[in-house]
């Protein structure tokens, strides 16, 4: 499938849901203008900690209406948080078979190769260092984007 007819693919398709788990406001505010700014359509969703990530995926606790907080097509996951921080997040996600499928990407502003190391151990499909900037955010989030609708192959549930 050439990159036009995949593009146009996405821009018919149905929109991705995203879980970000992200304990930073800041951060969280810039990721989503980010991802607001990008081709693909999506419904972020924001979670503070690791906990929460679980009970939204789980439909547990404050996320019980699976109408209201729908079973995430992809996890965009930080490290450092509070009540459970990202890699006791994605080890206890990757061990539960229901979910295990679901993609996680690491978007972290960790640079230690133990980090990388362990996220991939645990089951991360990436990791992605946050940039410093808006504008270089921007870029990494069409990057990420062109990488992961247009050059990675994909199940028909996100086409």
């Amino acid at each position: 499938m050439d990159d036009d007819l995949r593009e146009k693919d996405i821009n018919n398709a149905r929109p991705v849901n995203i879980l970000l788990v992200e304990d930073n406001e800041a951060d969280v505010k810039i990721t989503l203008r980010a991802f607001a700014k990008s081709k693909i359509k999506s419904n972020m969703f924001v979670v503070n900690n690791g906990q929460d990530a679980l009970d939204f995926i789980h439909h547990s606790g404050a996320y019980q209406d699976e109408g209201k907080y729908p079973r995430p097509d992809l996890v965009l996951l930080d490290i450092k948080m509070p009540k459970m921080d990202g890699f006791q997040f994605l080890e206890i996600l990757k061990k539960d078979l229901e979910y295990s499928s679901i993609p996680v990407v690491m978007l972290t502003s960790s640079k230690t190769e133990e980090d990388i190391a362990k996220s991939f151990k645990y089951g991360a499909a990436s990791f992605i260092q946050k940039p410093v900037s808006f504008e270089e955010f921007v870029k990494v989030v069409e990057k990420f984007n062109y990488y992961w609708y247009i050059i990675n192959k994909l199940p028909s549930q996100f086409l």
